[in-house]
């Protein structure tokens, strides 16, 4: 199966921002709304990752 460039930027992302909750939550008194919010934002490319990869395989 080939990887749609769509696809491969959102997992690019998806990956930036695990990086990114990773490193503020290592930091003392980080904002917890802030890793709230890129948790959510994170979940939601899960998510969109999931739907196109789905779509990927039904049309093959």
């Amino acid at each position: 199966m080939k990887t749609s460039p769509d696809l491969a930027e959102l997992k690019k992302r998806h990956e930036e921002l695990s990086r990114e909750i990773e490193a503020l939550e290592r930091r003392p008194g980080y904002e917890h709304l802030e890793v709230v919010a890129l948790k959510k934002q994170k979940l939601r490319i899960k998510e969109e990752i999931a739907r196109l990869s789905n779509a990927n395989t039904d049309t093959s």
